[in-house]
């Protein structure tokens, strides 16, 4: 553990350090005041309107600065709306990494409070935050997050491997509050080799947590000729057989594919055949997700999906009865 702001004998200073502490209570007092709103909440929460479709497991809002312009949780909800989708699980991005501005968890809760029954937050936490205090610190912060009303961990889009040692006290924690982990994988975050032996790591050493895969490095595991330089890329053509992600969901019963973004589409697209079998065969451990974050922004799993005309049992298990299982939504 080290930090840049030192004085000359390299310990912090106390000013910075005091200014630090002051920060940090600021954000677990916002979350302490959002836990206890949750709770007042929580009796007036509705179902999802009666006949949606889909559960979206991967959404962000936007904020009104950014060049994307706003997506507020309004527009978010006018857009589900159109697309009959009963709920969202709303993302924050906090990591250097992760985006070109931060999404805050604390923003998340707030924006997502008063409309719990359809918009449900995330939350997360970069293990290269030199003051979490050790696993205890990490599970403390990450009750406080459930508390104030949090479902889930991510999107964890970090920039170390996988298996680094502090995603795994992060992903153990997790498993610890019954916090399912949407992870971010590509040649800048939580990196991995061809074949996955780092996420299989992690699925070996917590098996108690729900991983869920995302983006080009997940992704491009579904062909068995993967190579190192495409897993940050969204490779064409038909797919091998033998390939991380059909032998890592025979192997662990933990881990689940999220189909959103560019990378989830390319997957299923690149080889139609292929991708319509692979539905079938894992309709148990896939959830619909968009990566919805700006309006206007174009979707292709609408389309994709409807186009492959999966069986119904598949479509329900994919397009809403996953995600409610493991998030535990009514």
């Amino acid at each position: 553990m080290h930090t840049t702001d030192t004085e000359g004998n390299g310990s912090l200073s106390r000013r910075r350090f005091c200014g630090q502490l002051a920060a940090a209570a600021g954000g677990l007092a916002i979350v302490d005041r959002l836990a206890g709103r949750a709770r007042a909440d929580a009796p007036e929460a509705q179902p999802a309107p009666a006949g949606c479709k889909y559960v979206d497991v991967h959404t962000h809002l936007g904020q009104p600065w950014s060049k994307l312009g706003p997506l507020t949780p309004r527009m978010m909800l006018d857009w589900m709306d159109a697309h009959r989708t009963g709920q969202a699980v709303v993302l924050p991005l906090i990591s250097s990494e992760a985006w070109y501005y931060p999404m805050s968890t604390h923003w998340v809760l707030e924006q997502t409070a008063p409309h719990r029954d359809r918009l449900i937050p995330f939350c997360d936490i970069d293990p290269r935050t030199p003051y979490l205090g050790g696993f205890k610190g990490i599970l403390d912060l990450l009750k406080r997050y459930v508390d104030a009303g949090a479902r889930g961990l991510g999107e964890h889009k970090c920039g170390v491997p996988i298996d680094d040692r502090g995603n795994l006290e992060v992903f153990r924690a997790a498993g610890e509050l019954g916090l399912p982990v949407l992870l971010h994988m590509d040649s800048l975050r939580n990196t991995d080799a061809p074949g996955l032996p780092g996420l299989e790591r992690v699925l070996r050493e917590v098996p108690g947590s729900v991983f869920i895969g995302h983006a080009q490095a997940w992704w491009s595991s579904i062909s068995g000729d993967v190579k190192q330089a495409e897993m940050g890329r969204y490779p064409s053509g038909p797919v091998a057989p033998g390939g991380a992600i059909d032998r890592l969901m025979d192997k662990y019963p933990n881990v689940y594919g999220d189909l959103s973004a560019g990378s989830g589409a390319n997957a299923i697209r690149r080889d139609p055949e292929f991708g319509r079998q692979f539905l079938i065969r894992r309709a148990d451990r896939l959830l619909f997700g968009t990566d919805y974050l700006a309006q206007g922004q174009d979707v292709p799993q609408f389309a994709l999906l409807d186009d492959l005309d999966l069986p119904d049992d598949v479509q329900s298990k994919i397009f809403r009865e996953n995600a409610r299982r493991i998030l535990n939504l009514a």
